[in-house]
């Protein structure tokens, strides 16, 4: 019930500082305050928090690059992130700018396709992971959380995805 080796591997440039059943109360307070999990009982939070690692990032750091491989999802607790996409000359053009309690990378929880865009750390950055391998697991021990997991994000893309919708409808008219 704790962040995989493998995972941690993988996060190089971040410094883990905790994960699972030891860090499982601060990494539930952490979450208690996103939007993501606002409709999670804090037993549910906790259930969830022992599946996640607890990272600190400094300012420059790359959480991902868009084509990863989509490993795992990140709640921002502290910090600030920039996410960008490279157009068909290679410049950088920012998509959002994410402050504490934003999600990201909660497509690869879903589909495991490469990542759409790049997660750089604006501002020091603590930052909550679970990895597909941790929701996987969780899957099968605590079935019903994932499922309301998957719901929750499931929700999250279809607001954001209005959102896009609504911002190329205003593109298209002017």
């Amino acid at each position: 019930m704790s962040a995989t080796n493998d995972s941690q591997s993988a996060f190089a440039s971040l410094h883990l500082l905790g994960a699972g059943t030891v860090y499982r109360d601060k990494i539930a307070a952490l979450l208690e305050g996103g939007y993501l999990f606002r409709d999670l009982e804090w037993q549910q939070l906790l259930a969830l928090a022992g599946y996640m690692g607890l990272y600190r990032a400094s300012p420059g750091t790359t959480i991902f690059s868009e084509g990863d491989r989509g490993e795992y999802m990140c709640v921002l607790a502290e910090g600030q992130l920039e996410m960008y996409k490279e157009d068909s000359h290679g410049a950088k053009k920012i998509v959002a700018v994410m402050g504490p309690g934003k999600t990201i990378g909660e497509m690869a929880m879903v589909d495991g396709e490469p990542r759409s865009a790049t997660a750089v750390v604006q501002e020091e950055a603590m930052l909550v992971l679970l990895t597909r391998d941790s929701f996987m697991l969780l899957s099968q021990e605590k079935p019903a959380l994932a499922v309301k997991m998957l719901f929750i994000i499931a929700r999250m893309l279809s607001q954001r995805l209005r959102h896009t919708s609504g911002e190329l409808v205003d593109y298209l008219e002017g």
